[in-house]
């Protein structure tokens, strides 16, 4: 064998590695390892029993673990805002699992970040899946990305769901008004600390609030999704919101984990 044909064979057996390092896992095997992190937000009354003897729960927003994995990352307005019960012993809970073997666990929310409407929960239990969170580096336009989480609350029950799509713009939260007199009290609040948000091609509904947004390649999150929240700024002016989708930059999550005490 000449020295020329194992140089050119070496240089092939390297091309084919790299070629194999880099080829992105199918889109249903990064799915199946994000629905291990994916959690559901919302209470249950260990006081109040169904017909079939578990406690009551209500979920109405989506989150997911990070960290060691027993903290969830979810939107401040699915927890913050949430009034529970304190007489009938109604407590803060995220629900792991799929449909009927779905498991409750109380959590606590540790931190807040009521500026990017962001909350973390430190939740009970075994630790679950933690996802792989991005950098602080912006992502592009045209780039594949999924969320998955539960859309419409209990309505749909606790199955997860993902939708597809692609970054369709990195944007402003606030647009500017075309004068002073329609600017609310919030927008002028957020015009003083801006910050830009990733704008979606993708499908999410007031149930996906706090899902994970994630690189369709790779699973790697690059933000939480985030409607309500942005919308209250951003589409103010319009009559009827428009059904875009909006997602917070997962920078500002890791700001917020750096804040937590181990």
């Amino acid at each position: 064998m000449s020295l020329n044909f194992k140089r050119i064979l070496a240089c092939f057996i390297g091309l084919f590695l790299w070629c194999s390092n880099s080829i992105a896992a199918p889109l249903p095997d990064v799915i199946a390892a994000i629905e291990k992190s994916v959690v559901a937000v919302g209470s249950v009354t260990p006081n109040k029993r169904l017909a079939t003897g578990r406690p009551a729960a209500i979920y109405g927003g989506t989150g997911f673990v990070v960290g060691s994995g027993n903290l969830a990352v979810t939107n401040y307005h699915v927890v913050g805002e949430q009034k529970l019960d304190d007489a009938k012993g109604e407590r803060l809970a995220v629900f792991s699992g799929r449909g009927k073997s779905a498991k409750g666990r109380l959590a606590e929310i540790v931190a807040v970040d009521k500026a990017h409407d962001l909350a973390i929960l430190r939740f009970e239990g075994p630790a679950l899946p933690s996802v792989k969170l991005g950098n602080s580096e912006w992502r592009r336009s045209g780039e594949s990305i999924a969320l998955t989480g539960f859309p419409v609350g209990m309505v749909l029950g606790l199955y997860p769901v993902t939708h597809q799509g692609i970054i369709s713009a990195i944007t402003p939260i606030v647009t500017p008004a075309y004068n002073s007199k329609k600017l609310t009290a919030q927008q002028i609040k957020r015009i003083r600390a801006p910050f830009e948000v990733y704008q979606l091609d993708a499908i999410a509904y007031p149930g996906n609030s706090g899902s994970a947004v994630y690189l369709a390649e790779s699973g790697t999150v690059i933000g939480v999704v985030n409607s309500v929240y942005v919308k209250g700024t951003k589409e103010s002016a319009l009559s009827s919101p428009t059904g875009i989708t909006y997602a917070i930059p997962v920078n500002y999550v890791r700001r917020l984990l750096s804040s937590i005490s181990p």
